[in-house]
C-alpha cells in the first residue's frame, strides 16, 4: 500500500466501506437517518417510501387478482407466478430493512467507530482489504440482479406481441407481472405503455432492495472478518519478548475487542435472519421456477427470453450463494481465533497470563452461526440443500403439468 493510498484510507476508510450500501438504500428511502439528518431529508425518505410500496403495490395486487379470477391458461399463470413471488419478496424485505433502520444504524456506526480507533498500519491495511472485498461482492450482486431480472423485464416489454380481438390484430406489451384486465388495459395507448414504465420502476425498486440486503450483509461479514483478522494479528504478537511487561494490558485489549466483534456478529444476525429466512425460501421457489420456464419454454417461445431467464437464475444463484458463504466464512473465522490461540507461542508467557487465554478458547469453541429465521444454519451445506430441493420442485412441476 503506497502513501497516498493510506492517507485516503484513514480519511475516508469507514465511507468507503459502507458507500455502495447507501447507494441502492437511500433511494429507496430504507438507508437510516442519522442526527444530523435535516427534516427535509427525512421527509424526502418518507416520501421515497410511500412511492416505492405504492409501485410494489400496483404490481403485486393486480397480478394476484388476474390469476385468481381472470386467467384461465395454466401455463400463463405459471408464468405469472414466478415474477410474482420476486415482487413479494421484495415487499417482505423492504419491511424488514424499514422496520431494523436503527440495528442498521447501530451496525454502521460500531464500522465507523471501529475505523477511527485503529492506529496501526497493518491492522488498518487488513481492514481495508477485507473492506475492498465486501465492496466488490456488493458490486458483483447489483450487477447480477438488477442486469438479469430487469433486462428481461425491458426484453419482455418491449418485444412486440399480437393478439386477436374480435377480428382485429392489436399489439399488446407483455407485462413483467400481468395485469387485472379491469385496472388496466394493456391494449390501449398509452395505458399499456404507462403499465410497463410504472413496473419496470417497480422492479429497479425490488431489485435494489434485494440488493440492498445481501449487499448489507457482505459489508457487515467482511468487517467482522477484517476485525477477527486483526484480532489474530494481536494473537501472534502477544509473545513479544519486548513487550512483556505490557503483556496483561494487551491480552485486556484482545479480551475486549474479541466481545466487540462477537456483539457485532449477534447484532448483525438480529438484523439480517428475517430477510435471509425470506430469500433462502423464496429463492428456492424462484429457481424452480425459473427452471420450470426454460426448459418448458425453449421451443415454445424466442430463445433469448429463455436465455435472459437462465441469467435471472444465475443471479439468484448468486444471491443466495452470497448469504449462505457470508455465513460459513463468519463460523469459520470466529472458530479459527480459538485456533490461532493455541498456535502461539503461549508457553513463553507469564503462567496466569497463559491460562487465561483457556477463557478465549473456550468462547471461540461456541459455534457462532449466521441463521435463517433462527431456523437454517447459513452454509455451504445449506446452499447445497437450496439448489437440490429446488431441482427436486422442479421434478415435481414437470410431473405434475405433464400429466
Amino acid at each position: 500500500m503506497n502513501v497516498s493510498e493510506l492517507i485516503i484510507s484513514h480519511r475516508d476508510a469507514s465511507d468507503y466501506s459502507i458507500q455502495l450500501n447507501r447507494w441502492f438504500l437511500k433511494p429507496v428511502g430504507a438507508w437510516p437517518s442519522l442526527a444530523s439528518t435535516l427534516v427535509k431529508e427525512k421527509v424526502i425518505s418518507t416520501i421515497l417510501i410511500i412511492i416505492c410500496y405504492s409501485l410494489i403495490a400496483y404490481t403485486v395486487i393486480p397480478c394476484i387478482l388476474n390469476i385468481l379470477f381472470e386467467e384461465t391458461d395454466v401455463q400463463k399463470k405459471l408464468r405469472a407466478v414466478g415474477p410474482l413471488n420476486h415482487w413479494c419478496m421484495g415487499g417482505m424485505n423492504y419491511f424488514s430493512l424499514l422496520f431494523r433502520r436503527r440495528d442498521i444504524h447501530r451496525c454502521v456506526e460500531h464500522m465507523k467507530t471501529d475505523w477511527r480507533t485503529v492506529t496501526e498500519i497493518g491492522d488498518r491495511q487488513v481492514m481495508l482489504k477485507y473492506a475492498k472485498v465486501g465492496r466488490f461482492v456488493a458490486g458483483l450482486c447489483a450487477i447480477f440482479m438488477h442486469g438479469g431480472v430487469f433486462s428481461h423485464s425491458v426484453l419482455q416489454g418491449t418485444t412486440p406481441t399480437f393478439e386477436c380481438i374480435g377480428n382485429v390484430s392489436v399489439s399488446v406489451h407483455v407485462l413483467p407481472c400481468p395485469s387485472y384486465s379491469k385496472f388496466v388495459d394493456t391494449t390501449q395507448s398509452p395505458a399499456g405503455e404507462i403499465a410497463l414504465t410504472l413496473q419496470l420502476i417497480s422492479s429497479i425498486v425490488v431489485n435494489s432492495v434485494t440488493v440492498g440486503a445481501c449487499s448489507l450483509a457482505a459489508v457487515f461479514a467482511m468487517h467482522a472478518c477484517g476485525q477477527l483478522n486483526v484480532l489474530m494479528r494481536w494473537l501472534d504478537q502477544l509473545d513479544d519478548r519486548k513487550q512483556q511487561s505490557t503483556v496483561q494490558h494487551r491480552l485486556a485489549i484482545i479480551v475486549e475487542h474479541h466481545l466487540r466483534v462477537l456483539s457485532f456478529v449477534a447484532r448483525m444476525e438480529a438484523l439480517l435472519n428475517q430477510i435471509c429466512f425470506v430469500e433462502l425460501l423464496g429463492c428456492t421457489f424462484n429457481l424452480c421456477m425459473l427452471g420450470y420456464y426454460v426448459i418448458t419454454g425453449w421451443n415454445v417461445i424466442e430463445k433469448k427470453t429463455s436465455v435472459a431467464y437462465m441469467i435471472i437464475y444465475i443471479s439468484m444463484t448468486f444471491n443466495i450463494f452470497i448469504f449462505c458463504y457470508i455465513g460459513e466464512i463468519v463460523t469459520e473465522q470466529c472458530k479459527q481465533v480459538g485456533e490461532t490461540i493455541y498456535m502461539t507461542n503461549w508457553y513463553r508467557l507469564p503462567h496466569k497470563t497463559a491460562r487465561s487465554l483457556i477463557l478465549i478458547i473456550s468462547r471461540s469453541s461456541c459455534v457462532i452461526k449466521l441463521t435463517a429465521g433462527k431456523l437454517f444454519h447459513l452454509s455451504i451445506t445449506t446452499f447445497g440443500d437450496v439448489m437440490k430441493t429446488s431441482m427436486i420442485y422442479l421434478n415435481m412441476l414437470r410431473t405434475i403439468t405433464a400429466s
